[in-house]
Protein backbone atom coordinates (compact mmCIF):
# COMPACT_ATOMS: atom_id res chain seq x y z
CA UNK A 1 0.00 0.00 0.00
CA UNK A 2 1.35 3.11 -0.99
CA UNK A 3 1.77 5.77 1.80
CA UNK A 4 2.36 9.85 0.38
CA UNK A 5 1.78 12.63 2.50
CA UNK A 6 0.78 10.70 5.70
CA UNK A 7 -2.05 8.88 3.76
CA UNK A 8 -2.33 5.15 3.12
CA UNK A 9 -3.92 5.22 -0.64
CA UNK A 10 -5.92 2.69 -1.66
CA UNK A 11 -5.12 0.00 -4.77
CA UNK A 12 -7.37 2.14 -7.21
CA UNK A 13 -6.97 4.23 -10.16
CA UNK A 14 -4.26 6.52 -9.97
CA UNK A 15 -6.10 9.57 -10.43
CA UNK A 16 -8.83 8.11 -7.91
CA UNK A 17 -6.31 6.86 -5.34
CA UNK A 18 -4.48 10.31 -5.32
CA UNK A 19 -8.05 12.57 -4.09
CA UNK A 20 -7.80 10.59 -0.69
CA UNK A 21 -5.00 13.18 0.16
CA UNK A 22 -6.54 16.67 1.59
CA UNK A 23 -6.21 19.22 -0.95
CA UNK A 24 -5.93 17.34 -4.48
CA UNK A 25 -9.07 16.84 -6.72
CA UNK A 26 -9.84 14.78 -9.81
CA UNK A 27 -8.21 17.65 -11.99
CA UNK A 28 -5.19 17.85 -9.74
CA UNK A 29 -4.48 14.01 -9.14
CA UNK A 30 -4.56 13.91 -13.81
CA UNK A 31 -2.12 16.62 -13.89
CA UNK A 32 0.26 15.24 -11.43
CA UNK A 33 0.08 11.40 -12.87
CA UNK A 34 0.90 13.92 -16.40
CA UNK A 35 3.83 15.56 -14.68
CA UNK A 36 5.39 12.08 -13.36
CA UNK A 37 4.47 10.13 -16.93
CA UNK A 38 1.92 7.72 -15.48
CA UNK A 39 -0.82 6.41 -16.70
CA UNK A 40 -3.81 7.17 -14.80
CA UNK A 41 -5.35 3.66 -15.29
CA UNK A 42 -2.69 1.96 -13.62
CA UNK A 43 -3.94 0.96 -9.77
CA UNK A 44 -1.33 2.08 -6.73
CA UNK A 45 -0.16 -1.55 -6.02
CA UNK A 46 1.06 -1.72 -9.44
CA UNK A 47 3.50 1.29 -9.72
CA UNK A 48 6.92 0.63 -8.85
CA UNK A 49 8.48 2.10 -5.15
CA UNK A 50 10.74 5.01 -7.80
CA UNK A 51 7.02 5.56 -9.40
CA UNK A 52 5.23 6.29 -5.84
CA UNK A 53 8.35 8.57 -5.08
CA UNK A 54 8.16 10.49 -8.41
CA UNK A 55 4.61 10.88 -7.18
CA UNK A 56 5.02 11.99 -3.26
CA UNK A 57 8.23 14.76 -4.91
CA UNK A 58 5.41 16.59 -7.02
CA UNK A 59 3.10 16.82 -4.45
CA UNK A 60 5.24 17.65 -1.59
CA UNK A 61 7.08 20.70 -3.74
CA UNK A 62 4.10 21.83 -5.84
CA UNK A 63 0.84 21.57 -3.90
CA UNK A 64 -0.44 22.57 0.03
CA UNK A 65 -2.12 19.71 1.63
CA UNK A 66 -3.46 17.55 4.27
CA UNK A 67 -1.57 19.71 7.42
CA UNK A 68 -0.75 22.32 6.23
CA UNK A 69 -3.46 23.27 4.37
CA UNK A 70 -6.24 22.57 6.96
CA UNK A 71 -3.71 24.93 9.22
CA UNK A 72 -4.14 27.40 6.46
CA UNK A 73 -7.98 27.10 6.06
CA UNK A 74 -8.47 27.01 9.55
CA UNK A 75 -6.80 30.57 10.19
CA UNK A 76 -8.25 31.98 7.00
CA UNK A 77 -11.29 31.45 8.75
CA UNK A 78 -9.84 32.63 12.03
CA UNK A 79 -9.25 35.90 10.14
CA UNK A 80 -12.22 36.40 9.02
CA UNK A 81 -13.56 36.06 12.69
CA UNK A 82 -11.23 38.06 14.05
CA UNK A 83 -11.88 41.24 11.61
CA UNK A 84 -15.40 41.18 12.04
CA UNK A 85 -16.78 40.45 8.33
CA UNK A 86 -20.01 39.44 7.48
CA UNK A 87 -18.74 36.07 6.66
CA UNK A 88 -16.34 35.24 10.05
CA UNK A 89 -20.02 36.52 11.84
CA UNK A 90 -21.81 33.75 10.24
CA UNK A 91 -19.02 31.39 10.58
CA UNK A 92 -18.74 32.48 13.97
CA UNK A 93 -22.89 32.00 14.75
CA UNK A 94 -22.29 28.79 12.79
CA UNK A 95 -24.59 29.68 9.82
CA UNK A 96 -24.35 29.34 6.24
CA UNK A 97 -21.65 31.55 4.79
CA UNK A 98 -22.34 31.75 0.96
CA UNK A 99 -25.92 33.38 0.89
CA UNK A 100 -28.22 29.97 1.39
CA UNK A 101 -31.56 30.59 2.89
CA UNK A 102 -32.04 30.05 6.55
CA UNK A 103 -35.84 30.10 6.70
CA UNK A 104 -35.94 26.50 6.00
CA UNK A 105 -33.07 24.19 5.06
CA UNK A 106 -29.67 25.10 6.55
CA UNK A 107 -29.97 22.09 8.73
CA UNK A 108 -26.78 21.14 8.31
CA UNK A 109 -25.00 24.39 9.43
CA UNK A 110 -27.52 25.06 12.13
CA UNK A 111 -28.00 21.66 13.77
CA UNK A 112 -30.74 19.70 15.13
CA UNK A 113 -33.85 21.65 15.37
CA UNK A 114 -34.80 23.79 18.47
CA UNK A 115 -38.44 23.72 19.14
CA UNK A 116 -39.82 27.04 20.09
CA UNK A 117 -43.10 26.64 21.92
CA UNK A 118 -46.13 28.37 19.88
CA UNK A 119 -47.66 31.73 20.62
CA UNK A 120 -50.99 30.85 23.43
CA UNK A 121 -54.09 32.96 23.43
Amino acid sequence: MARIAGIDLPNKHTDVALTYIYGIGRSSAIAICKEAGIDTERRMNDLSAEEVNQLRQIIENEYTVEGRLRTQVSLNIKRLMDIGSYRGLRHRRGLPVRGQRTRTNARTRKGKRKTVAGKKK
